[in-house]
C-alpha cells in the first residue's frame, strides 16, 4: 500500500506540473486511446500498480485541464494545495459521516467549519447548515426546508403525507433562474414550470418592483451571482417584502455567495442575513476538489425536519448528527477539504482569492474591449460576456478558441445575443495566464473576422 500511494503521489504531481504547458483540451490522439481502458472485464485480479499505470497512461492525457490556470468555463475552480492534500488524507480515512459515532472527527469538523462560514458570509447567529454534493442538492435541501416550514404552518405533514392533497405552494423566481434550481423544484414535486417568473433588468437582476403578491405559502427564489453576468438580485428589498407577508426566501448563491467574503463586494449581498435558506458550492470559488456543496438555513429546524430519518439502531445522542441534515445517509467527508481550504487561506486569503479573480475578469474585459469587441455585461464579479459580431461569427470564434487550446471559454446566449462566456475562478490563474489567453482569443477572433490583430 505504501509503495502504491507513493507512486500515486508521484504520478499526480507530474500531472499537475504539466498543466501549465499543455493544451486545455485533450488531443485527438489522447481521446482515441481511451478504448485501451475498456475491453472485457478481466477474469483474474490485476496488480494494483499496473492498474494505476494504465489509468495514468491513458486517462491523464484525455482529461480537460480544468485544474489548470487557463480554464474559464462553467465557473470551475481548481484545487488549492491544502484542499487537494486533505482530500487524499480523507480518502485514506474513508469515513462515513452519517453519525457522530461513525466519525467523531468529521462531526467536529462540520460544526467548526459551519461556524467559520457563518462568520465569513455574515449570516445570522444560529444559522445551521450541511455539506452536500453541490448547488443542485443544496438548492433541493433549502427548498425542502422551505416546503416543510410553509406546509407545517398550514397544518400539513409533507414528510409523512407527501404532496397528495397538500395546500398549494407558490414558487417565485427571476427570469434568469438557474437550471439547477429548477431541477431541484422538479425533484421536490413543486414543478419547474409552475413557477411565477419575475422580469429582470439588463444584468439579469430580479425587478423587486414587479414581485407578485406574496403570502405565507410563497417561496421566493433569489440569485446571488448570475451565471452569465455575475449580477446579484436585490436581496434586502425582496427579503423585506417577503418577511412582511410571511413568505420564505431562498438564495441560490452557487458561486456569488462568496462575494460576501470580500470587504469591497459584500455590499452586493446586502441583506443576505435575512434570507431563510441559501445554497452555494465550495468547488467553485473556494477551489476545493469536486464534489462539494453547502446549504444554510437561518432556522436549522426545518432543514432537520425535512431531511431526518429514524431507525431502532440509530440511537439519539443529543448532539448534531450530520446525516440528519442532508439528503444522503452514507456520504464522504467532503468537509475535510473545506476545512483545509479555509484554514490555509484564512479570512484574508479567501477575500484575496475572490477579489483577485474579479480583478482578472476585469483585465479580460478591458483587453477585449480595447481590441474592439463588445463586452455585454457590467463586470461586477468574475464573469465576462463578449460578442465578436453576429451569431455565426461569435460561434466560430468560440469554437476556434476551444480548438486552439491555450484556454477554454464557453458559449451562451444572453438576452437574445450569442456571446463567449469567460469565468475566472481558479486560484492558479495569474495576470500572465490572462494575457496569454487574451492574445490567443484576439488572434483567433482576428482570423475569423478579418480584423488586424491590435498591438
Amino acid at each position: 500500500m505504501r509503495e502504491l500511494l507513493r507512486q500515486t503521489a508521484e504520478r499526480a504531481s507530474q500531472y499537475l506540473d504539466g498543466l501549465a504547458d499543455r493544451s486545455v483540451i485533450p488531443s485527438a490522439e489522447a481521446l482515441g486511446q481511451l478504448p485501451e481502458l475498456g475491453g472485457p472485464l478481466p477474469s483474474e485480479p490485476s496488480d494494483p500498480e499496473e492498474v494505476l499505470a494504465l489509468l495514468d497512461r491513458y486517462g491523464s492525457p484525455a482529461t480537460v485541464a480544468s485544474a489548470g490556470p487557463r480554464y474559464f468555463g462553467f465557473v470551475t475552480g481548481g484545487s488549492l494545495p491544502a484542499a487537494l492534500a486533505a482530500n487524499w488524507l480523507a480518502g485514506a480515512w474513508d469515513q462515513n459521516c452519517f453519525a457522530v459515532v461513525m466519525s467523531p472527527v468529521v462531526a467536529a469538523l462540520e460544526e467548526i467549519t459551519l461556524g467559520w462560514l457563518r462568520d465569513l458570509f455574515g449570516l445570522a447567529a444560529g444559522t445551521g447548515g450541511a455539506f452536500v454534493t453541490g448547488a443542485t442538492m443544496a438548492n433541493l435541501s433549502g427548498l425542502a426546508a422551505a416546503r416543510h416550514a410553509l406546509l407545517a404552518r398550514a397544518g400539513w405533514d409533507v414528510e409523512g403525507q407527501g404532496l397528495f392533497g397538500a395546500p398549494p405552494l407558490t414558487v417565485v423566481v427571476g427570469d434568469e433562474v438557474h437550471v439547477s434550481l429548477l431541477k431541484a423544484l422538479s425533484l421536490l414535486g413543486l414543478g419547474r414550470e409552475r413557477v411565477v417568473r419575475v422580469p429582470v433588468d439588463g444584468q439579469g437582476r430580479m425587478r423587486a418592483s414587479d414581485l407578485p403578491r406574496l403570502d405565507e405559502r410563497t417561496i421566493v427564489c433569489l440569485q446571488a451571482g448570475n451565471v452569465n453576468t455575475g449580477a446579484v438580485d436585490p436581496i434586502r428589498e425582496v427579503c423585506t417584502a417577503a418577511r412582511s407577508a410571511g413568505a420564505w426566501v431562498h438564495v441560490d448563491g452557487a458561486f456569488g455567495l462568496w462575494l460576501a467574503a470580500t470587504p469591497g463586494r459584500a455590499g452586493l449581498l446586502d441583506g443576505i442575513d435575512a434570507a431563510d435558506s441559501l445554497a452555494t458550492d465550495a468547488h467553485k470559488w473556494l477551489n476545493v476538489p469536486y464534489d462539494s456543496g453547502l446549504v444554510f438555513c437561518r432556522d436549522p429546524e426545518p432543514l432537520r425536519a425535512a431531511m431526518s430519518t429514524a431507525a431502532a439502531y440509530l440511537a439519539a445522542t443529543g448532539q448534531r448528527e450530520p446525516g440528519q441534515y442532508t439528503p444522503e445517509c452514507s456520504r464522504r467527508a467532503r468537509v475535510v477539504e473545506v476545512w483545509a481550504a479555509l484554514r490555509s487561506l484564512g479570512r484574508a486569503g479567501v477575500a484575496d482569492l475572490v477579489e483577485r479573480t474579479c480583478r482578472l475578469a476585469r483585465r479580460f474585459a478591458a483587453g477585449l474591449a480595447a481590441a474592439g469587441y463588445d463586452v455585454l455585461n457590467e463586470v461586477v464579479a468574475n464573469q465576462v460576456l463578449v460578442s465578436f459580431g453576429d451569431v455565426e461569427t461569435t460561434r466560430r470564434v468560440i469554437a476556434g478558441v476551444q480548438r486552439e487550446g491555450t484556454c477554454w471559454c464557453g458559449g451562451t446566449v444572453w438576452q437574445g445575443q450569442t456571446a463567449m462566456r469567460i469565468s475566472v475562478s481558479s486560484w492558479a490563474t495569474t495576470e500572465a495566464d490572462v494575457d496569454r489567453s487574451l492574445a490567443a482569443i484576439i488572434r483567433v477572433a482576428s482570423e475569423v473576422t478579418g480584423r488586424c490583430t491590435p498591438a
